[in-house]
């Protein structure tokens, strides 16, 4: 999608049922991408996501000698591990707007040893990495910003790393601690990473431990007083020997924040839909969305073939008080339909989306603001009142989630157009594509 704006058609009563698949998880790619590096062998990666965040990946393990294969219309992806080894002990990485890639390989390339040059995109340049590059200078790395500090681009240079303790402020990213746990099993000693900020729930994080345990490793956590600090334990190489990440087949799932907007459909709608291969043993946070939908009046089965949401045709639903600290992504999502409610929809424990692709609580807040909506802007969280919906244009801040969920708005408002629809190649390259096809 080229196009510099997307004028969404109105599908205002229309009783179509949707039957669609969605690309791969990035965020299981991404881990699933270094893990394979890590690993000691081939591995294959099915059905994995290729997006501009995923590309950068790709060619950031290439770039520093990896072997890697990509067969985009299979959706497969080969990569040759050296078991805890880099090709050479100096490269550069430029890891475009991709968070993922660039929180994972900065703590890979911090524990290999040699001298690193990093960069990346104008968005990711702006965007948080302070925290896992002093916890990386508490264990020894160097590290030379080349512009401003605590943000890229730096240099990383490190020599004889062995592991040991670490302190990590995941207030605005749980990422750091991804990449700390998947990239610790390069240290002879492993890790135990002390958590501070105020996340609580970690669902991105339980997705990595379980990735991680697909690969063969284990990590642990500890509990040091009731309700107090938490700690993770990730085994070195001394423990783990040659029983560290395996090679093997792996498949990746469908990526559910992106299913997530299609099954708003079915409420928004009263349609049903069903996204393939979607299920509800999912390792993805997002799946608790679907359990909101279930409360605002959806039905959920799920089939052989996937999960399908029956939106039914409930001429209205209420709106509700929800804390979304588990399945941040969705909160866009959740607004969108918390704009055609019958009552006001406060979302809480969402702060850390500040510091994402956009301050997304106050783009929310103001594009809303722009179609003709109250809404209230809150230290973690946002208050949606509904009202008439006027139809114009909306702003997306480069951000892919703003604009695949304001384009829901326009299936029930005529006349919303959307401002640069491309940004979604970040995540999702044929998601206006697909709505075409749907609303044709």
């Amino acid at each position: 999608m080229n196009k510099k704006e997307y004028k969404v058609s109105c599908l205002q009563g229309c009783k179509r049922d949707l039957d669609l698949e969605v690309p791969g998880s990035k965020s299981l790619t991404n881990r699933a991408l270094l893990l394979a590096a890590l690993a000691d062998g081939t591995s294959i990666l099915e059905g994995a996501l290729f997006s501009e965040d995923s590309r950068h990946f790709l060619k950031g393990l290439a770039d520093l000698g990896f072997e890697v294969e990509a067969d985009e219309e299979k959706k497969i992806v080969k990569v040759r591990g050296l078991g805890g080894r880099l090709p050479e002990g100096k490269g550069r990485v430029y890891v475009g707007s991709a968070g993922t890639a660039a929180r994972f390989l900065t703590a890979m390339l911090a524990f290999a040893g040699g001298r690193y040059e990093l960069d990346a995109s104008e968005q990711m340049r702006r965007r948080p990495m302070k925290p896992l590059l002093e916890a990386l200078k508490g264990l020894g790395v160097q590290v030379e910003y080349q512009e401003e500090e605590g943000c890229f681009p730096f240099v990383l240079k490190s020599e004889g790393i062995q592991g040991g303790e670490v302190s990590i402020d995941i207030g605005i990213s749980s990422q750091f601690l991804s990449a700390l746990l998947m990239a610790g099993t390069m240290l002879p000693e492993g890790l135990r990473i002390h958590l501070t900020g105020e996340r609580k729930s970690l669902p991105y994080v339980e997705m990595t431990a379980k990735l991680m345990e697909r690969f063969g490793v284990h990590v642990r956590r500890e509990e040091l007083a009731e309700g107090g600090e938490k700690v993770w334990i990730v085994p070195g190489g001394k423990e783990l020997g040659k029983h560290g990440y395996r090679a093997g087949v792996y498949e990746i799932e469908p990526d559910l924040s992106g299913a997530c907007y299609f099954y708003a459909m079915a409420l928004l709608l009263g349609i049903s839909v069903r996204v393939r291969r979607v299920h509800l043993d999912s390792l993805q946070g997002d799946r608790k969305f679907l359990q909101v939908l279930e409360q605002l009046g959806c039905q959920i089965e799920d089939t052989p073939e996937g999960v399908r949401m029956y939106g039914g045709n409930r001429a209205s639903y209420p709106g509700i008080e929800v804390n979304m600290n588990d399945f941040s992504d969705q909160t866009m999502t959740m607004a969108v339909v918390a704009a055609f409610a019958d009552t006001p929809t406060r979302i809480e424990g969402v702060g850390h989306i500040r510091f994402q692709e956009s301050d997304r609580i106050a783009a929310v807040c103001t594009e809303l603001r722009r179609l003709g909506l109250r809404c209230e802007e809150q230290a973690d969280g946002l208050v949606i009142y509904p009202g008439e919906i006027k139809p114009g244009r909306v702003q997306t801040y480069d951000d892919h989630r703003m604009a695949m969920a304001f384009a829901l708005i326009g299936l029930r408002v005529p006349g919303i157009v959307i401002e640069n629809p491309a940004c979604c190649a970040k995540t999702f390259e044929n998601y206006f594509e697909l709505l075409e096809e749907i609303t044709a």
